[in-house]
């Protein structure tokens, strides 16, 4: 029995030799190693032996970190009160660093979003978060990535999430778009009038220097009218219209034939004689 509980100890401390001895770090995984408390490397990925109780590790995970930044509330350089909350996207370049330089890189990371996020606010105008919000979300990424690279964090992008206006603003914005769509369209309207009118000029043009396109037109306007079965309508008939029949009445009162079955007969045109 003794030697059989000699045993049983021997193999427990052996599997504890084994199991502080032999690592395995993932693929996205680096496996810090310290011996004695001095900084050793960064290995992996793989299978690897440490030296029992002389040398530790401590894994790092190398893919990308999605860190919300909680909405941080911020007055815009003019004077306009804001929560604005963002997206930060990093992963670590330097696992050693990353180790030894920060106690929690992920927290230091996240304390830097928020005092930078309120910064780069304070400097821009309300205008230009709103409508340039690429190029803040750039300078976000730059001025982060430049105190995170010390500790080998880099932040490949920010994304500024959502812009909370106070209701005031928000009415104001509302009226300002407004009277900006009004004024599009009075100015279409205008644009369209001044068309139309010299459309008009030249239609009016073609008219004065062909007057039987007036009648024409006037021809064309009593068809369209006489489509409405259902109503009865008085158009006043010009003279112009019919000029050119009284004319053509006047030049045939020349003819010398003689009236059919007692008709009037038709006037006689004086006729020079040679």
């Amino acid at each position: 029995m003794e030697t059989f509980a000699i045993g049983l100890v021997v193999a427990f401390v052996l599997f504890l030799v084994v199991t502080a001895a032999v690592k395995i770090v993932q693929e996205y995984e680096r496996g810090v190693i310290f011996r004695l408390g001095r900084l050793v490397d960064a290995r992996g990925p793989g299978f690897f032996l440490l030296i029992p109780f002389v040398e530790t590790m401590r894994k790092v995970d190398l893919r990308i970190v999605t860190l919300e930044v909680p909405a941080q509330e911020a007055i815009t350089r003019d004077n306009v009160t804001i929560q604005v909350d963002a997206v930060v996207y990093f992963r670590v370049l330097n696992p050693s660093d990353a180790v030894i330089k920060a106690i929690d890189f992920v927290r230091a990371t996240s304390l830097v979003g928020q005092t930078t996020l309120r910064s780069i606010l304070g400097q821009s105008d309300l205008d230009h978060l709103l409508t340039e919000r690429d190029r803040i979300n750039q300078r976000l990424q730059e001025v982060i990535d430049q105190q995170t690279s010390a500790w080998g964090v880099k932040v490949t992008s920010v994304e500024v999430r959502d812009i909370k206006l106070p209701d005031t603003m928000q009415r104001a914005m509302a009226k300002q778009a407004e009277a900006e769509r009004e004024k599009r369209a009075k100015i279409i309207h205008a644009e369209g009038e001044f068309t139309a009118s010299q459309q008009l000029a030249n239609a009016a043009q073609v008219i004065a220097s062909q007057p039987a396109t007036l009648q024409l037109r006037y021809l064309q306007t009593l068809t369209e009218i006489a489509a409405e079965k259902n109503s009865t309508i008085v158009f006043p008939l010009p003279i112009d219209l019919i000029q050119m029949f009284m004319e053509r009445g006047v030049s045939g009162a020349g003819r010398t034939d003689a009236p059919a079955n007692g008709d009037v007969p038709w006037p006689a045109a004086a006729v020079p004689r040679s």
